[in-house]
C-alpha cells in the first residue's frame, strides 16, 4: 500500500517546527516531503550578529538533512498550488521545473521584506530577512568603513560613514545597536582614520517610539541604550525619497548616506494570494486549528496564515518567531489527527515575554512579564537563544566565547554583491545571480 503524502512548503519557523512534529507522530506511516529553497532552517533572531560580525553564517543555520533524517528534501520554490489537483508547481536551484502530488498540505512559506511606495527605495535600499543580506551588510559596512578612512573628502568620508536604518522594530533595533559597536571596533583598527568623531548611526520609524509593538519599559530601555552609544534615534520620522547619495527625510533633511538598510517589517509570501482561498491583509485565513475552510487537507501556520487569536477574540496572532514556531507543532499535531495519529489541537498562545538584543552585556527582555535590562537581560536574552535554536548551541555559545575575548576579524569576504540581494524579491533567502530562474 502507498503512503500518504505530506508536503511541507517553507522551512521557517512554522514549517521546521511542523516537520519535525510530524516525524515524532507519524513514525514512517507517512511521507514527509520538505519543499525549501535551501538545505537549512536559518534561526533569523541571530542575523544581527552575522552582520556585525559576532556570529560566522553557518552558525545560524541548522542543516534539513541532519536534523530531520525522516523527511524528503525537495529543494525548490514554489511557484504554483492549485488545491483542486493537489498538486504544487516549483522551480528547483538550476532552473529544472518540479511538480509536487499531496495527500495533505501544510503552507509555511513565511514573508518577505515589505515594501512602501518610496521613490528610490526599491533601488537603493536593501533589507534584512536572509543569510545573503547579513553578509552584502557586513561586507558593505566594512567597505564603508575602510573607503571613509583613506579619502581626503571629508564630504566622502561623512557619508560614508553614515547609516540608516530604517523601521525600529526588533530587527531594525537589533541591526542599529550591533552595527553602531561594530563600526566603532572598526575606526578603532583603522590607523588612517582622521576623523575626530565616530561612525553616525540614524535609526528612523514613523511610530513614537522604537520597539512600538512591545511593553513601554522593554521600549524605554532600548532607546535609552542607543542614545547612550551614540545612535541618534528619530521616532516619528519617515523617508521621503532615496537616492545614490543620500535619502530625504519628510521633514526636508537630506542626510548623505551609502547605506540604507530596510528594517519596516515584513508581508506574506506573495504565492498565497493567488490559492483563491479567503485572505486577511495577504494571510491565508483558517480555523483555530490552521486548517483552510473549505480544504481539509490543507493547513497554513507561521507569517502566512492569519490564525485567531483566541487570548484576544477578534484578532490574529502576530507575526512573530515566537508564534510561528508553536503553530508549526500544532499543525504537526493537527496533520497527523487527520491521518488517525493522536488527537487535534486547537491554536492557543499566551506570549511570555520578549527579548532584544542590543549588543555586548546590553539587552532589553521580560521572561514573564518580568522587565530587565543590563547584563542580567543579556544573560536571560542568549540563554532563551540558545534554548529556541534546534541546533549549533555549542557553536554559537563558542562564538560568543570568543567574541568576548578576542577582537573581531573584519574583512570583506566579497561573496555577496549588490545587485545580487535586491529589496524586491520574494525569496530573501537566496542571492540573486545571472541567469538564475526568478520565481514570478
Amino acid at each position: 500500500m502507498s503512503r500518504e503524502r505530506i508536503v511541507i512548503v517553507g522551512a521557517g519557523f512554522a514549517g521546521y517546527q511542523a516537520a519535525r512534529t510530524l516525524c515524532h507522530r507519524v513514525r514512517g506511516a507517512a511521507e514527509i516531503v520538505l519543499l525549501n529553497p535551501t538545505d537549512y532552517f536559518l534561526y533569523l533572531p541571530l542575523l544581527p550578529q552575522v552582520a556585525a560580525g559576532i556570529l560566522e553564517p553557518r552558525r545560524v543555520t541548522v542543516s534539513i538533512p541532519s536534523t530531520l533524517p525522516r523527511v524528503r528534501l525537495v529543494l525548490g520554490e514554489a511557484n504554483h498550488i492549485d488545491l483542486e489537483t493537489r498538486s504544487i508547481g516549483y522551480t528547483g536551484p538550476e532552473g529544472k521545473d518540479g511538480e509536487l502530488r499531496y495527500d495533505r498540505l501544510v503552507l509555511a512559506v513565511g514573508s518577505v521584506n515589505k515594501l512602501l511606495p518610496v521613490p528610490g527605495v526599491a533601488e537603493y535600499a536593501h533589507g534584512f530577512r536572509g543569510l545573503p543580506e547579513a553578509l552584502y551588510l557586513r561586507d558593505h559596512i566594512t567597505r564603508q568603513i575602510e573607503l571613509a578612512a583613506v579619502t581626503d573628502d571629508r564630504a566622502e568620508a561623512a557619508a560614508r560613514g553614515t547609516f540608516v536604518v530604517v523601521g525600529a522594530g526588533y530587527t531594525g533595533t537589533e541591526v542599529a545597536a550591533q552595527g553602531k559597536l561594530f563600526t566603532d571596533a572598526l575606526v578603532r583598527k583603522q590607523p588612517a582614520w582622521r576623523r575626530t568623531d565616530k561612525p553616525r548611526w540614524l535609526l528612523l520609524d514613523i511610530a513614537p517610539r522604537v520597539l512600538p509593538e512591545l511593553d513601554h519599559r522593554l521600549s524605554d530601555t532600548a532607546q535609552r541604550v542607543l542614545r547612550e552609544r551614540g545612535v541618534d534615534v528619530r521616532t516619528g520620522t519617515s523617508v521621503k525619497e532615496a537616492r545614490q547619495t543620500g535619502i530625504t527625510l519628510d521633514d526636508g533633511e537630506f542626510v548623505e548616506t551609502h547605506t540604507l538598510v530596510w528594517c519596516v517589517g515584513v508581508r506574506p509570501d506573495p504565492l498565497v494570494s493567488d490559492l483563491g482561498v479567503s485572505v486577511e491583509r495577504g494571510r491565508v485565513v483558517v480555523d483555530p486549528q490552521l486548517n483552510v475552510p473549505g480544504h481539509p487537507d490543507v493547513f497554513a501556520c507561521g507569517d502566512a496564515a492569519a490564525v485567531p487569536d483566541l487570548t484576544r477574540p477578534g484578532r490574529f496572532t502576530p507575526m512573530t518567531a515566537q508564534h510561528a514556531t508553536r503553530q508549526g507543532r500544532v499543525a504537526g499535531r493537527n496533520v497527523a489527527a487527520s491521518l488517525g495519529y493522536g488527537e487535534r489541537q486547537t491554536y492557543k498562545h499566551n506570549d511570555l515575554g520578549f527579548v532584544v538584543d542590543l549588543g555586548g552585556v546590553k539587552a532589553a527582555a521580560n521572561p514573564l512579564g518580568v522587565p530587565l535590562s543590563g547584563p542580567l537581560a543579556g544573560a536571560v536574552t542568549r540563554g532563551y537563544h540558545l534554548a529556541a535554536m534546534p541546533g549549533n548551541r555549542v557553536r554559537v555559545a563558542a562564538d560568543w566565547m570568543l567574541d568576548a575575548v578576542l577582537p573581531r576579524q573584519s574583512v570583506q569576504l566579497g561573496l555577496v554583491r549588490s545587485w545580487t540581494v535586491p529589496l524586491e524579491s520574494s525569496s530573501p533567502e537566496l542571492a540573486r545571480v545571472p541567469g538564475a530562474p526568478r520565481k514570478e
